[in-house]
């Protein structure tokens, strides 16, 4: 991997607009948190990440994402984003990375069946909702910011329960499916934390008995 400067890496720390979105085949009923939480954090700015952590985290997580963007630029874009909308919400970035996976494989041009769209495959009507109907689901920072908001709702509404969280936003609250698939991504592909430093995997595992927790010895 070539190493990408500290300045330049910075640099694509900037601040853009957030928005929100919805995995699923249906739409949900209008959730007034939800777009309050959007619409918050459309008007805020992105939370400062120390420029370290931020450097040290992409260094680690490039070489990963290669396999699946050829593009360097692209890689780039794609890592910034989620690194900084991640640390707005409080969410483990490489959590995100792990859904981005499973929705989109990161081709930010899926459509699924249902109509969402880009790398967190976001619903478009969520849009409207949130009065900014130009944006542009295919654009890299635009489908972050959406994908990122809405999971951290999710993990507001369900206590930091991660598990209930993912399902809620794929839209199959009560099955294990789609969690067993984005915590098998997270600790196959792209978890660079400790099993310790990540309570709410823990929680979860022991909670749901997941097979994807099998590796933590938490089951």
């Amino acid at each position: 991997m070539r190493r990408t400067g500290g300045r330049a890496f910075r640099d694509t720390i900037c601040v853009v607009g957030a928005s929100l979105l919805l995995c699923g085949a249906a739409r949900p009923d209008e959730d007034p948190a939800l777009i309050d939480r959007i619409a918050r954090s459309v008007a805020s700015d992105a939370a400062q990440a120390d420029h370290f952590d931020a450097e040290v985290w992409l260094m680690s997580s490039h070489p990963k994402l290669a396999r699946y963007v050829a593009d360097e630029a692209e890689r780039i874009i794609i890592l910034s984003s989620v690194f900084r909308e991640a640390i707005r919400h409080e969410i483990d970035p490489d959590l995100v990375l792990a859904v981005i996976h499973v929705e989109s494989a990161f081709n930010r041009f899926a459509i699924s069946s249902a109509g969402a769209q880009g790398l967190m495959q976001v619903m478009p009507f969520w849009r409207a909702q949130i009065g900014r109907p130009k944006d542009n689901l295919t654009e890299i920072d635009t489908n972050v910011q959406y994908g990122t908001a809405i999971l951290a709702h999710y993990l507001d509404v369900a206590n930091r329960d991660l598990i209930d969280a993912l399902a809620r936003y794929n839209g199959s609250r009560g099955r294990l499916n789609y969690p067993e698939r984005v915590v098998y991504s997270f600790r196959t592909r792209w978890q660079t934390q400790s099993p310790d430093q990540l309570p709410e995997l823990r929680a979860g595992c022991l909670a749901y008995n997941l097979k994807a927790c099998a590796p933590l010895g938490y089951r």
